[in-house]
């Protein structure tokens, strides 16, 4: 059985169509990248599948459960949890706590909560400064606390909304490495992402979106050579080898 699918998925704001008749399944384990042109409804899709927004039509399942509907805290308590790209961690709490509060309203276990925010921010590096505030954080710093927030509620599948945005080379390898490390612990990714080189060397298998469809599905590889998708979206490949990593998300 599948962990994540969705099923003719459409939503609706008024006369636009965000999304249509989006239909899917995310297996467990499985890292699987989503890239289509701004305004494509990628956000809107996470928001959808997170509760956010409730479908028009279609439905959501998550681990054999109908989850279409639900409230965003009652997902995220059944272990299917979205990262912001703009991170807004409580600046009065230091980072140990902003884990902790992760840990304990969002996770699926009640117990322990100080013990997994600390291993959580161990994981991703930030140990060593959790009594500090996230004030005192770089942009690639405050990205990392965001994903220890996540995996302090022992989610069983993390959506991944542009974790790589706005950061630089090294910033950005970073996190590549700290979702292989995620992916390698049997957690299932599912992630948006504009920075193309990360997102094609993390993924399984990577969806297309376009004008709130899907174009296409399939291997990196196979995305990068498909001529549909290199029209949306990609460019040519004389464009993707001399302009930059970074195309619209």
């Amino acid at each position: 059985m599948s962990l994540l699918n969705c099923n003719g998925v459409t939503k609706r704001f008024g006369g636009v169509v965000a999304l249509d008749d989006v239909s899917f399944e995310v297996e467990r384990g499985e890292t699987v990248g989503l890239i289509g042109p701004n305004g494509a409804g990628k956000s809107t899709l996470f928001k959808v599948i997170t509760g956010s927004h409730a479908p028009t039509e279609g439905s959501v399942h998550y681990d054999g459960t109908d989850i279409t509907g639900w409230s965003p805290h009652d997902i995220c308590h059944e272990g299917l949890v979205k990262t912001h790209q703009i991170v807004r961690p409580f600046e009065n709490l230091s980072i140990h706590q902003n884990v902790e509060v992760g840990a304990e309203f969002g996770g699926r276990r009640p117990e322990n909560v100080e013990e997994r925010a600390y291993e959580a921010l161990e994981f991703v590096g930030l140990d060593e400064r959790a009594h500090e505030t996230p004030t005192e954080l770089s942009v690639g710093a405050l990205k990392r606390l965001e994903i220890a927030r996540v995996l302090a509620t022992d989610p069983g599948i993390l959506l991944f909304d542009e974790v790589a945005g706005g950061l630089d080379p090294e910033e950005t390898e970073e996190i590549v490495s700290l979702i292989g490390d995620i992916k390698d612990r049997g957690k299932t990714v599912f992630l948006i992402d504009h920075v193309m080189r990360a997102l094609m060397n993390v993924s399984e298998r990577v969806f297309v979106l376009n004008n709130g469809e899907f174009i296409a599905k399939g291997t990196p590889a196979e995305i990068q050579n498909d001529e549909q998708v290199i029209e949306a979206y990609l460019g040519t490949s004389a464009e993707r080898d001399e302009g930059p990593t970074r195309g619209e998300a």
